[in-house]
């Protein structure tokens, strides 16, 4: 009998170690299930200097290099091998879109602006709807102007400031002092 009871033993352990296996395969497959419904957030990643499709509209040959640094922004890539030339590149990498990657080059002959090379530009509207998740098309960028009406109804509160200012505020005579006497 002892020989009938090893093989029981034997046999319910066997048993055991194939239905552990199994829950252990079919726990990874709910514990997969469910973190493919999770996933972490991951935020935008933006590097280098955004240069827009209207900045490079403006730009125009024989401006000085203080008024393109002005208008660009500092170059992300001023070499002293190619002192006449500045790089401007520009990436963004996001969750829900393909990374956008742009690169603009500047050349300057002496002082002045002599031509300019690069990919195509993104406009601000289109950089803002990266941002903001909308597709183009959907979801208008707002227009960043002030009406008439706007501006002269933001003008009439400052005028009633000035009038106050005009008239300053009591002064007071004497002030504690700021530390104890001594004795």
């Amino acid at each position: 009998m002892p020989r009938l009871a090893r093989r029981c033993a034997s046999l319910t352990l066997s048993l055991l170690a194939a239905s552990l296996v199994a829950a252990c395969g079919g726990l990874d497959r709910l514990s997969s299930g469910i973190t493919g419904m999770v996933s972490p957030y991951r935020s935008d990643v933006v590097q280098g200097n955004f240069v827009s499709k209207e900045q490079v509209d403006i730009l125009r040959p024989g401006m000085s290099r203080q008024q393109v640094a002005e208008l660009l922004g500092t170059p992300l890539l001023a070499s002293v091998f190619h002192a006449d030339r500045w790089e401007y590149a520009f990436r963004l990498k996001s969750q829900e879109t393909e990374p956008i990657s742009r690169k603009l080059t500047v050349y300057f002959k002496s002082d002045a602006l002599e031509r300019f090379e690069g990919d195509e530009m993104l406009t601000e509207a289109e950089f803002a709807a990266k941002f903001t998740g909308s597709k183009k098309g959907k979801g208008a960028v707002p227009v960043l102007e002030a009406s008439e009406d706007a501006l002269k109804a933001s003008a009439q509160p400052a005028r009633k400031a000035e009038t106050s200012a005009a008239t300053p505020p009591p002064r007071a005579t004497a002030y504690p002092p700021l530390e104890p006497a001594l004795r």
